[in-house]
């Protein structure tokens, strides 16, 4: 695939550390309107990564990015990324391998987006999680604040066996929280994902979509040999490395239903 995905700085940024659900990390804060949390993929606030951050603050969002692993704006890269998973994979904050796992992280987010849904306009707020911060999104709506999540290729618990392949990324309890909210309040979520992505499997969407019924939307991107879209079987990041500003490109057009999908549930009517 030609081109190069979009990238931005953290020029224009709020740093300011934040202390909620026993943990403590920087986050950075840019924009005006609803709020939004943008949790980063591996290995951390990328300037792909960035460059997502930038295009919501222009769609008319404050932006909130955590900053739970990585060097902030530096760029990807394989060594730096397996550095980041060699931490992930020993921390008891992520439970990395963990079947049916309340996750400490994501009390964290929920009340990152407690707080940003205080000081910001809007019905509630958005999150979006990716790769292996995918699942956390979800999770973070169990919080009444939080109303759409945005599930990109979820990569959590790391998928070895059939048993994790499976396992929507939150506890059991986290999971009915949520569903419960879905059918009395009107929470919906969305999921992205490639095709032959095997780091974010089918049967992970294939369970949250069991549970979530109606209110759980998914894209699935072809990443399969030949797709129309030139993109490679190893395809990943759905809304930022593999994103190019070509009109009709799949992942363009992805990444714009998930500004429409924040958008019509946190603007109210």
């Amino acid at each position: 695939m030609t081109g190069v995905a979009p990238t931005s700085t953290l020029d224009g940024w709020v740093r300011s550390p934040f202390t909620g659900g026993g943990s403590t990390y920087d986050c950075y804060e840019k924009g005006s309107g609803p709020g939004v949390v943008l949790i980063p993929e591996l290995p951390g606030i990328t300037p792909q990564v960035l460059g997502l951050a930038e295009h919501l603050v222009d769609e008319g969002f404050t932006v909130v990015v955590p900053s739970p692993f990585g060097v902030p704006e530096k760029e990807g890269s394989p060594g730096y990324t397996l550095r980041t998973i060699a931490r992930i994979c020993v921390s008891a904050e992520f439970r990395a391998f963990a079947l049916d796992a309340k996750r400490p992280i994501a009390a964290f987010v929920r009340a990152v987006a407690a707080d940003l849904n205080s000081r910001t306009p809007g019905a509630g707020v958005g999150v979006i999680g990716m790769c292996f911060t995918g699942g956390f999104a979800l999770a973070a709506a169990v919080d009444d604040a939080v109303l759409a999540s945005i599930v990109s290729q979820p990569a959590a618990p790391f998928p070895l066996g059939k048993a994790r392949q499976a396992d929507p990324g939150l506890s059991a309890g986290e999971l009915d929280q949520v569903a419960a909210r879905a059918d009395s309040v009107g929470f919906c979520a969305l999921g992205l994902r490639f095709s032959d992505d095997s780091n974010s499997p089918r049967p992970r969407f294939e369970a949250l979509s069991r549970r979530l019924g109606d209110a759980f939307e998914v894209i699935e991107l072809d990443s399969s040999p030949g797709n129309p879209g030139g993109f490679s079987q190893r395809a990943h990041s759905v809304l930022t490395s593999e994103v190019r500003d070509t009109p009709g490109h799949p992942a363009l057009l992805a990444r714009a239903r998930v500004v429409a999908f924040l958008r019509t549930h946190l603007t109210p009517a």
